[in-house]
């Protein structure tokens, strides 16, 4: 039979699985972890396992936060296995790990507290308040890069500091409460999938502060730090079919984690007060980690999304289904070659043929199942991070723009029809998706209404040549041309232009 994983039946776990070693009753709050979803779970947290039981140095545990209400069954799972977790970890030949990871503290649900939260953030022994939060939790407008005051979360924090819904009111209140105790302050550092994450979280954090504390913006300017990071491991959601695995392998966990054997961390070295040393675990420490986090942004979110809103019209359901079909990682190798990496600098110490070839093999790992309904959630979001710059900077240099004016108009038809191109319902997960299906849905007849939604896609509407191709193929989309065909279609084209 399996064990419940707690502390008690820790040990005892089969010997195959390997379980923290180190003292767990020494465990200290180092870290204070926003926004605990599977990949953190997969990554900081694993980071940060890796290192405590290699060296002991117990000051390090996290102590998680949730700040929405649907955290809170997460939450109460975790806390009746004292906080510990499993790890699969699935490999491409069928071979699986177990880790268990013994790092999380506690887990506090915002709402419920906000005082034990800020002050948790504000304790001496926090040195780290660390962000998943995803690409829409930064309150940013993609379009001007500005923190978007009009939110109405953010207008009840100004007004009742003490309760806060959203991160940077809970920060802000943290921060000045180090301030006031002439203590040094956490760093804050981002583990999201956003291009120059340290210094957006920076720039967002500071202009919200400054609407009604100047003093205080400029101390968090002058004394925090925000590390910029890389972050990558593919982590797909957690199915019934992990936790049965689990099970057969000897551990009854109600919410484990399935990832990748591939990790990547890549951080500036600009901490406020220590870090630690992830670097003896896998991360690299670097002064500069712009071109890598440009390299994965644009070669492996951008290549998510451009077989995610692809496969999923095409009718398939997974990464993996997607991309062993020749046609479709066809399609993603010439996005990559022909409109991604002309525009990528070099990378330090990266091989960019055999890095998109490893994403290939990563994206064709049949044990991961990765969903395209997770993949292509908040897209709002990811289309104006992943794949915008990209566009921008090749009609600025007359590259080639095919691949992407494709999926932008694939991805205005999957906003609006809701399924895909057997009539079977697809799952849409965006905060903004009533948004886009009125305007997708207006696009029948007024087929660049879509592309002017600025907030996302900037002016990418007034360049002739873009708009003619995002039309053309939208106009085949809305006559029931397939995906394949069109896809077919422009690498015949592509191949030409290039023979």
């Amino acid at each position: 039979m399996p064990l419940t994983l707690n502390n008690q039946n820790l040990h005892q776990l089969p010997a195959h699985i390997k379980v923290p070693e180190y003292n767990r009753e020494t465990l200290k709050p180092g870290i204070v972890h926003v926004g605990v979803g599977g990949f953190h779970r997969s990554h900081e947290a694993f980071y940060t396992d890796n290192y405590m039981s290699e060296t002991g140095d117990t000051q390090w545990g996290i102590c998680g936060v949730g700040l929405r209400e649907g955290d809170r069954k997460l939450k109460q799972c975790l806390e009746q296995q004292d906080y510990l977790y499993s790890l699969l970890i699935k490999h491409p030949d069928g071979q699986s790990d177990v880790q268990v990871i013994g790092c999380l503290t506690d887990f506090l649900i915002g709402p419920d507290n906000p005082a034990a939260v800020i002050e948790t953030m504000a304790a001496s022994d926090t040195k780290i308040v660390s962000l998943t939060i995803t690409e829409g939790g930064y309150n940013f407008n993609p379009a001007t890069g500005e923190f978007d005051f009009s939110n109405p979360d953010v207008k009840h924090d100004i007004a009742h500091p003490e309760s806060p819904r959203l991160v940077f009111g809970y920060l802000a209140a943290a921060l000045k409460l180090r301030r006031d105790r002439n203590q040094k302050p956490f760093t804050v550092q981002s583990c999201d999938n956003i291009q120059h994450n340290g210094h957006v979280t920076q720039k967002m954090l500071t202009s919200y502060i400054s609407a009604f504390d100047e003093e205080l913006a400029d101390w968090v300017s002058t004394n925090v730090c925000f590390p910029n990071a890389m972050v990558d491991r593919i982590t797909p959601a957690t199915t019934p079919a992990v936790i049965d695995e689990l099970q057969e392998c000897g551990i009854d966990d109600a919410w484990p984690v399935t990832c990748e054997p591939f990790h990547q961390w890549v951080i500036e070295d600009s901490f406020s007060t220590g870090r630690p040393g992830w670097e003896r675990c896998g991360a690299q420490l670097v002064d500069d980690v712009t071109p890598y986090e440009t390299m994965k942004i644009r070669l492996l979110n951008a290549g998510h999304t451009v077989l995610g809103i692809s496969g999923s019209l095409h009718g398939y359901s997974t990464i993996d289904e997607t991309v062993s079909d020749p046609l479709f990682a066809r399609f993603l190798r010439m996005f990559m070659d022909t409109e991604a990496t002309p525009v990528l600098q070099p990378v330090p110490g990266i091989d960019l043929s055999a890095y998109k070839d490893t994403l290939l093999t990563r994206f064709s790992n049949p044990n991961i199942k990765d969903h395209l309904s997770r993949i292509c959630s908040e897209s709002s979001s990811k289309f104006a991070t992943f794949l915008v710059p990209t566009i921008k900077e090749n009609l600025a240099s007359g590259g080639s723009v095919h691949c992407a004016a494709f999926i932008v108009a694939a991805w205005c038809r999957y906003s609006y029809s809701g399924k895909d191109q057997h009539g079977n319902p697809l799952e849409i997960i965006d905060v903004q998706a009533s948004k886009l299906k009125q305007f997708a849905t207006l696009s029948k007849d007024e087929p660049l209404i879509f592309l002017r939604q600025k907030e996302i896609f900037g002016e990418l509407a007034e360049y002739p040549a873009f708009a003619k191709l995002y039309a053309g193929f939208l106009s085949q989309l809305n006559n029931d041309a397939s995906v394949a065909a069109i896809i077919q279609a422009i690498a015949t084209s592509s191949q030409a232009a290039h023979a």
